[in-house]
């Protein structure tokens, strides 16, 4: 719900901010008609998701750098301090530290309860807790993603209808008999070429964009998995002592 509405604000603020650009811009582009307001307005949006997706990516790394973080956390596993692998991540307070502390919660309860499992019961759980944790942090790393992604489709979309509207006024100028209406020929023109550039523009950055976050999230996945799984290893072994 909250999702939507953040789109919905982003959609009626970008169309607003887009006509007020319209009105300003040079003439030859005005030429490209009221197609060039939605070409604005989907560029806008797209830089908006751009920027909230690099501020939550940049949130989801925590505080410092993350290798070191995860060394320090993997020394404090090997010495089964937990409380000091807890605190760790309560500092670093990144999707990484989060998981994590979700697996060392539950390590913690595991060794409180003085029941006895051997390591792979006890990897098991581990493994059970850190997979919910990241089933609640992934999707906030992948949210907006399809909005990016759709944006770059609809603009092609968008610039291929005003490039044939264009070319059907620019026709519309060459079938009138006797002479040809210059004027609303190099209008066709204008038309049909400034909405092409518009939504190619658009489009290649919503494309780069997409597939920038994307390589970008799966490489800090794979780290978090790489990690955990280490830790779940050598936690399971503690427990098993």
């Amino acid at each position: 719900m909250r999702q939507g509405l953040f789109i919905v604000i982003v959609l009626v603020v970008s169309f607003a901010v887009a006509l007020g650009i319209f009105q300003i811009m040079p003439k030859y582009i005005r030429d490209g008609g009221p197609l060039v307001v939605v070409l604005i307005m989907l560029s806008l949006m797209l830089i908006t998701f751009i920027i909230e997706r690099l501020l939550t990516l940049k949130k989801a790394q925590g505080k410092g750098s993350l290798v070191s973080f995860l060394k320090k956390v993997h020394e404090f596993t090997k010495t089964e301090k937990v409380e000091d692998a807890i605190k760790a991540c309560d500092t670093q307070r990144g999707s990484c530290a989060n998981i994590l502390r979700a697996g060392f919660e539950k390590y913690k309860i595991l060794k409180a309860s003085g029941l006895s499992k051997n390591p792979k019961e006890t990897q098991t759980e581990i493994q059970h807790a850190i997979e919910e944790a990241m089933m609640l942090e992934v999707p906030l790393l992948e949210k907006n993603l399809v909005a990016i992604s759709t944006i770059a489709s609809i603009s092609v979309l968008v610039g291929l209808t005003g490039t044939v509207l264009g070319m059907i006024r620019s026709f519309t100028a060459l079938s009138h008999a006797g002479k040809t209406d210059a004027i609303t020929l190099a209008l066709g023109i204008s038309e049909a070429l400034i909405n092409t550039a518009g939504g190619l523009i658009t489009a290649i950055m919503g494309i780069v964009a997409y597939n920038y976050f994307v390589t970008r999230i799966d490489n800090f996945t794979y780290m978090i998995d790489e990690a955990s799984y280490s830790i779940v290893q050598t936690l399971a072994e503690k427990q098993g002592k």
